[in-house]
C-alpha cells in the first residue's frame, strides 16, 4: 500500500530525540525554548509559543481574546474540523463563508459581503475572522488584515497546513492577532503531535504561557495559579524532533515541492481536458503544499468521487476525500445548518481526492497513480 503521507526522518532526528531521553529535561526544559526560537526566526514574529497540538494552540488563541459565549466568528467549512470545534469549546458560534471556487480558502470580499449582511444582533455580537490557508495554500492575509482594522474583528490565521508558505513575500504565520502552525506527521515539518502559537503581541504571549500550563505563573520563584488553565504543555521530546526538522526545512521545502511537480506534470494533460482540476495558487504565493488534491470534474458526483477511492485502495493507493464540510456534521447540524446552505464548498468537497503526498514519493509511484487512476476514469 501506497501510503496517504510519511513523515521525512532522519538520523538527525533520531539522534536528537535520543539526546533528550539521556538527559533529565523530557519536558519543560531548553528544548522547548529552542524549538521555538528556530520558529520565531523563520516566521519573523515576535512570540511563538508551544503546545500539544494545533487544536491546543486554537483553543488557547480564543481563549486569549476573549472570545465567549454568545460571540460568532466568521469562518470556513472547508477546514479540518478542529477550527470550528475550538470555538464550540468557548460555547461560541461559527458563521459559515462560502469559499473561493478555485483557491478554496475565504476571501476578504466574501467574509466582508456576509458580515454587512448579518442582523445587527448578530453583527454586534461577531467578534473575528478565523480564515484558513486551506492544504497550504496561503489566502489573502493583508486583506483579512484590512478587514478586521475596518469593522474592528480580531483576525486568526490557522496556517496549520502552511508552514513554508508565504504571500507577498510574507510567511504563513506572521498574519493576524495570532496564528498557528500543527506538527502532525503528515505536516510539512512534525513533531509527532504539536502546535504553535505565532503573534506580535506580548500579552496573547503571556496569557499562553500560562494557559498551556494549568494557568501558572512565577512571581518571585512562587508558584501561582492566576486562571484556569490547562496542561496544553509540549514535551522537549517532541521539541527535540522539531528542532532537527527545522534544520533541514529548505530540503524539506524543495523535496515537498518537487513531489508536487511531478504529480502536476503526471495530470498535466487531464487538466488540460479538464477532467480533473487542480487548487489554484496565486502569482504572489510561494506554495509549500500540506497535500495534493485533485478535484474531480462536475460531471462526477460524490458517489462517483467514492467508488474512485475505493478501487485506487483495492489497487494498493492510499487516498481520502478532503474535506467533508464542517456544517453537515451532526454536532453542527444542529445549530440549523443543511445541505446545500454553501454550494461551492458542498461541491468541492464532493469532488476532492487527496492522493498519497510525501517528501520521499517516487516518480514510479506517482506514474503507478497516474496510471491508475487513468484506468478507472477510462482516460
Amino acid at each position: 500500500m501506497i501510503p496517504l503521507s510519511n513523515p521525512d526522518i532522519t538520523d538527525s532526528e533520531k539522534s536528537a530525540v535520543c539526546e533528550v531521553l539521556n538527559t533529565n529535561h523530557l519536558s519543560s526544559g531548553p528544548k522547548i525554548s529552542e524549538f521555538e526560537k528556530e520558529i520565531r526566526e523563520f516566521t519573523g514574529v515576535k512570540y511563538a509559543i508551544s503546545m500539544s497540538s494545533g487544536t491546543a494552540v486554537l483553543h488557547t488563541i480564543i481563549r486569549s481574546l476573549g472570545i465567549k459565549k454568545g460571540d460568532f466568528i466568521l469562518t470556513t467549512s472547508f477546514s479540518f474540523i478542529s477550527s470550528s470545534n475550538c470555538l464550540l469549546f468557548e460555547d461560541a458560534r461559527p458563521i459559515f463563508v462560502e469559499i473561493d471556487p478555485d483557491t478554496y480558502n475565504l476571501t476578504p470580499e466574501n467574509v466582508e459581503k456576509k458580515y454587512i449582511s448579518l442582523p445587527n444582533n448578530i453583527k454586534e455580537k461577531t467578534k473575528g475572522i478565523l480564515y484558513v490557508d486551506t492544504f497550504g495554500n496561503p489566502a489573502d492575509g493583508e486583506g483579512f488584515e484590512e478587514l478586521g482594522k475596518k469593522y474592528n474583528l480580531f483576525v486568526i490565521e490557522d496556517s496549520a497546513e502552511a508552514l513554508g508558505s508565504s504571500i507577498n513575500n510574507r510567511k504563513c504565520g506572521s498574519f493576524g492577532n495570532a496564528a498557528l502552525f500543527a506538527f502532525y506527521p503528515n505536516k510539512q515539518i512534525t513533531t509527532g503531535e504539536g502546535g504553535i502559537l505565532l503573534c506580535n503581541d506580548k500579552r496573547i504571549s503571556e496569557f499562553a504561557k500560562s494557559f498551556r500550563n494549568l494557568g501558572r505563573i512565577e512571581i518571585n520563584d512562587v508558584t501561582l495559579f492566576e486562571r484556569l488553565g490547562y496542561n496544553y504543555r509540549m514535551s522537549d521530546i517532541n521539541a527535540s524532533l522539531g528542532i532537527a526538522q527545522m534544520s533541514r526545512i529548505n530540503e524539506l521545502i524543495s523535496k515537498r515541492r518537487n513531489v508536487k511537480k511531478i504529480y502536476d506534470n503526471y495530470f498535466e494533460q487531464l487538466f488540460l481536458k479538464k477532467v480533473l482540476f487542480p487548487q489554484k495558487i496565486l502569482g504572489n504565493v510561494f506554495f509549500n503544499p500540506f497535500v495534493y488534491v485533485i478535484r474531480l470534474s462536475k460531471d462526477f458526483d460524490s458517489f462517483c468521487r467514492n467508488n474512485i477511492i475505493e478501487e485506487l485502495k483495492a489497487k494498493g493507493i492510499q487516498c481520502k476525500a478532503y474535506f467533508p464540510p464542517i456544517h453537515l456534521q451532526n454536532h453542527f447540524k444542529k445549530f440549523g445548518w443543511r445541505k446545500n446552505d454553501f454550494p461551492v464548498t458542498e461541491s468541492i468537497s464532493d469532488r476532492t481526492i487527496a492522493l498519497p503526498f510525501y517528501n520521499n514519493l517516487s516518480e514510479e509511484k506517482i506514474e503507478y497513480i497516474y496510471n491508475t487512476i487513468l484506468t478507472i476514469l477510462k482516460y
